[in-house]
């Protein structure tokens, strides 16, 4: 079992506080995510209006906002669920606008869905793997050689893959278990494990947190630590708490309307008077800690 080499503590505030957060090292300034004046429409609603903002390697980026603001179609254009009506999405370098989702995948864009997008009937083995699925590499003519064309050995490799991240979210005990039958905060660690098994260099997480309790934000909140500075991911991130975006997030960018209001560091941005006016609904200067929206 992994083990954490911090302690375990009670409150999110004083448990991510005691992270380091990369003083002294400067961000690569070559983005890996760009979005470029992008548009999003649905007939004559607008979703999002000439929204342009970077994610940088490394980093932990979140996006936030009211309800309503355009955070998930944002981070649908950019995994290739919607396309966008106008403007460009890059990532490392590649216009990928007009590219599938699948294809993204295969370029390292792995995400979490807002919603549950668990296969409820299947263990969380079986849906893990199901993210290892375009990284495989035999075809029909090798599956049917099972044992002598390397497809066994392929299976082996990434179920030792699988098995890794199984250890690393602490979901040993329930690897057999059909999905659709785990509590709420354990179903989405499992799609955690699910996008973390596309072996992705950007990871979209779309409201990772929600409905948890403090216990299980803290385990989530470490496990987002961890993959951003121990397995090397960049992480862009769409979050209502506003302790947790504070704590680990490097950057923020916040949405209403579908307009981007700012971007920059989380303190900052949070005492911006036009934030404040916008999404917390602050006339002063007292930022409460945590937010729900």
């Amino acid at each position: 079992m992994r083990q954490h080499t911090h302690r375990p503590c009670r409150r999110i505030g004083f448990c991510l506080a005691s992270q380091p957060k990369q003083k002294g090292w400067e961000l690569d300034q070559t983005a890996i995510l760009t979005a470029d004046n992008v548009s999003l429409r649905f007939g004559g609603v607008r979703a999002l209006t000439e929204v342009s903002f970077h994610v940088r390697p490394g980093e932990i980026f979140s996006i936030i906002g009211p309800n309503g603001a355009g955070k998930t179609s944002m981070v649908n254009c950019i995994s290739g669920r919607y396309r966008p009506t106008e403007g460009r999405v890059f990532f490392r370098g590649q216009d990928i606008t007009k590219m599938g989702a699948n294809r993204r995948a295969g370029l390292g864009l792995g995400r979490t869905f807002q919603n549950l997008a668990l296969f409820g009937h299947m263990s969380v083995l079986d849906n893990i793997m199901v993210g290892r699925h375009h990284l495989m590499k035999s075809g029909f003519a090798r599956g049917m050689l099972y044992w002598l064309g390397g497809a066994q050995r392929e299976e082996i490799e990434h179920r030792r893959a699988v098995e890794e991240i199984i250890d690393f979210l602490e979901i040993q005990h329930v690897r057999k278990v059909p999905a659709g039958t785990l509590s709420y905060g354990l179903r989405k660690r499992v799609e955690l494990a699910r996008a973390v098994a596309v072996n992705p260099k950007l990871i979209l997480l779309d409201e990772p947190m929600a409905g948890m309790n403090l216990e299980e934000k803290e385990d989530m909140a470490r496990f987002i630590i961890d993959l951003n500075q121990e397995w090397g991911m960049t992480v862009l991130m769409i979050e209502h708490d506003m302790g947790v975006v504070m704590d680990i997030s490097h950057r923020v960018m916040v949405l209403d309307f579908g307009r981007k209001l700012a971007e920059g560091e989380p303190a900052a941005v949070l005492a911006d008077p036009q934030v404040k006016r916008a999404y917390l609904g602050e006339a002063d200067d007292a930022v409460p800690e945590t937010v729900e929206a």
